[in-house]
């Protein structure tokens, strides 16, 4: 398993930050639900982060290592074109580029979590 983390800044107002996620909490949750599915997507987890530059997004999303990005890019699912146009438009980020927006290096990790079965020979 991996990590995508990404950081965008907010070109649209926070309120329609908030109707996108509504949206996915709400009335398009199965969708959304189905697309992380289809994706390999494990977790998918949004933040809001506001500095003196203005509101910045910032996301991390946890996928197998069978993530199927190529599958995702070539989708012309009506989900996946609302999802990316709606990054695309918020954000400034193309979501259709791996992972996702601007690669980031991770510099440090911690978890309090102890492993049990297989993820613990991770």
């Amino acid at each position: 398993m991996s990590y995508a983390v990404r950081a965008f800044p907010l070109r649209r107002p926070v309120g329609e930050l908030m109707a996108f996620v509504s949206a996915l909490r709400g009335h398009r949750r199965a969708e959304a639900e189905a697309a992380y599915r289809r994706y390999g997507v494990l977790l998918d987890t949004w933040h809001i982060q506001h500095t003196s530059f203005g509101p910045w997004v910032l996301v991390v999303t946890r996928v197998d290592d069978s993530l199927r990005f190529e599958d995702y890019t070539a989708s012309s699912d009506e989900f996946e074109a609302w999802f990316r146009s709606t990054i695309l438009a918020l954000s400034g980020g193309v979501p259709d580029r791996a992972p996702f927006g601007p690669p980031t290096t991770e510099l440090y990790s911690w978890t309090g979590v102890t492993l049990v079965g297989s993820e613990a020979a991770e």
